[in-house]
């Protein structure tokens, strides 16, 4: 995403909105023309994720929806979830990206080398605002930009004809709650096994990495995937 990893970074807190990454992830897919896509989403790749999907159905085969929701300010977020975003705003620019990491994963620990890497897309401060304001754009109330959006993509998606796996980590302490949502929400996730990815909280991906790629490779097979076929391509985000 723009402002993250290797991308190229704004430099200015109000470059970063819900419509700019949207239009950016879309206007990627679309210039790749990536069709028959297993979307992996995890946290705001959920929110902007399953967004486009809901708005493009025909450019996507199936889901697999980590520890994310699509807020649309009508409901109260959790509790970590409001002070992480308090804490955001009070620090701003001066986020450690791996620091930030190391404190809120809940089953390992993360080696000097590997907080480090989080932290090299950042060399200084200047390059942080994207990550700094993040947190400040997912909809806290129903005016806020993106809310309207996710809110048609909740509507879109409780008519989702294709597959849908939910996988949750059973520590999340930010969206652990939408696990049960998603699964009464979309049909395709009713018809696939309940997973919890036990030992694991929000950023689960770092935590239990090989538990949830077997879980996905699995629902992938059993759905119809081609295994190394280029008419199949998935996305993380």
């Amino acid at each position: 995403m723009v402002g993250f990893g290797k991308s190229d970074k704004y430099s200015e807190l109000e470059d970063y909105s819900f419509q700019m990454h949207y239009d950016k992830l879309l206007g990627l897919i679309e210039a790749l023309d990536l069709r028959r896509i297993t979307l992996i989403c995890q946290d705001w790749g959920g929110l902007l994720g399953l967004t486009i999907a809901a708005n493009h159905q025909e450019r996507f085969a199936r889901l697999v929806i980590l520890n994310t929701f699509l807020p649309t300010g009508e409901e109260t977020l959790s509790p970590a979830f409001l002070q992480w975003r308090a804490f955001s705003q009070k620090i701003g620019r001066r986020m450690q990206a791996g620091r930030l990491v190391a404190q809120t994963i809940s089953n390992c620990e993360l080696r000097a080398e590997i907080i480090a890497a989080y932290d090299a897309p950042f060399p200084e401060d200047l390059y942080k605002a994207g990550a700094a304001v993040f947190p400040s754009l997912a909809p806290i109330s129903p005016d806020m930009p993106g809310a309207r959006e996710m809110k048609a993509a909740r509507q879109a998606l409780s008519r989702w004809s294709k597959q849908a796996l939910v996988l949750f980590g059973d520590g999340d302490p930010v969206w652990g709650g939408a696990a049960r949502y998603f699964r009464k929400l979309i049909p395709g996730a009713s018809q696939q096994p309940q997973v919890t990815i036990m030992g694991a909280g929000h950023f689960l991906q770092e935590e239990k990495g090989e538990a949830i790629a077997a879980d996905v490779l699995a629902f992938m097979k059993r759905t119809g995937a081609r295994a190394r076929s280029a008419a199949v391509q998935s996305m993380r985000i």
